[in-house]
């Protein structure tokens, strides 16, 4: 079982009303103390939505949907998505086309993902590349779990941490923003998941983790 370390966050929530009534946005920023951090958050969706949106602006900044200015330079994010009962359903990596351009690398490693969402409860994860969920429960951990300073060792840099693929030194801040929802909160730990796991949904959520990691970055 991992040492889930919570991440030293400062939150900026913000509530806009959207779209159908009921319809939320929430922005959340904090830092990451090693790299094999994650980060959680429960939301809820209050009716059948095809328009809940969860990106981040760690990598190249921007304005979030509070309206504040998020600084560019921070951590390389991925995000994973999963049920009320912890069950896998998506993740990203990059949102190519979606995000923008970190000023220092040329590099849009923000991630972006756009989803239809059945009424209920979610948790979405978020993590530095490459600490893909296992799946396929969030219980089941993540790919780089124990492994503190996993960035450095890639860039052969003693004791180095939050270093991207492209092997620049990137700060340990993240920024996150939940769009089209009814409620959002961050919560400390992953919950704990007693479901039984199918075969098949593990061969299932083993081929999804497999194809994710398939991203044009190459490690030295």
């Amino acid at each position: 079982m991992r040492t889930f370390l919570t991440a030293l966050c400062t939150t900026a929530l913000f509530l806009v009303m959207v779209g159908t009534a009921g319809a939320l946005n929430y922005s959340f920023t904090g830092t990451f103390e090693i790299d094999d951090d994650v980060q959680l958050f429960n939301f809820s969706v209050g009716e059948q939505s095809d328009n809940v949106i969860l990106r981040t602006w760690s990598y190249a900044g921007g304005i979030n949907a509070a309206g504040d200015a998020i600084p560019d330079g921070g951590l390389d994010p991925i995000l994973a998505l999963f049920d009320s009962s912890g069950l896998f359903i998506d993740q990203n990596d990059d949102g190519y086309g979606y995000v923008p351009f970190d000023q220092t690398t040329g590099l849009d490693w923000d991630t972006y993902l756009k989803v239809d969402l059945a009424p209920g409860d979610y948790t979405v994860a978020v993590m530095q590349y490459d600490n893909f969920a296992i799946g396929p429960y969030l219980s089941d951990g993540f790919m780089q779990d124990g492994m503190g300073n996993f960035t450095g060792e890639w860039q052969e840099v003693a004791g180095g941490s939050f270093i991207d693929d492209s092997g620049d030194q990137r700060t340990n801040a993240w920024a996150f923003d939940i769009l089209n929802v009814q409620e959002a909160a961050m919560v400390d730990q992953p919950p704990t998941n007693e479901s039984p796991e199918p075969a098949t949904m593990i061969l299932l959520s083993f081929g999804l983790v497999a194809l994710a990691g398939f991203r044009r970055k190459f490690k030295k």
